[in-house]
């Protein structure tokens, strides 16, 4: 059985804050790792650095009027998320 992951690996958002509950590996099964923003057929729907997600994460947040200090604090956590990390 694999890991469920409360969060997404690659943006962070809360898995249950997914409208469709996970992404989607190659096979079509549900991914319990990615959201379906981040992971669409076994592909990352945005090829970036984990610093352009960051800044992609943190314009949503905004858009979705978070405070910028609330947003940046939200993104600071994504290099350690497993995507990102090395």
């Amino acid at each position: 059985m694999d890991k469920v992951y409360k969060n997404c690996q690659s943006c962070g958002m809360p898995m249950k804050q997914d409208p469709a509950r996970g992404g989607t590996n190659a096979d079509g099964s549900k991914s319990t790792m990615y959201c379906s923003y981040c992971y669409q057929n076994g592909k990352f729907m945005r090829d970036c650095t984990v610093q352009e997600m960051q800044e992609f994460c943190k314009g949503k947040l905004i858009e979705m009027k978070f405070p910028k200090f609330i947003a940046a604090f939200f993104v600071a956590g994504l290099p350690k998320l497993a995507r990102w990390k090395k």
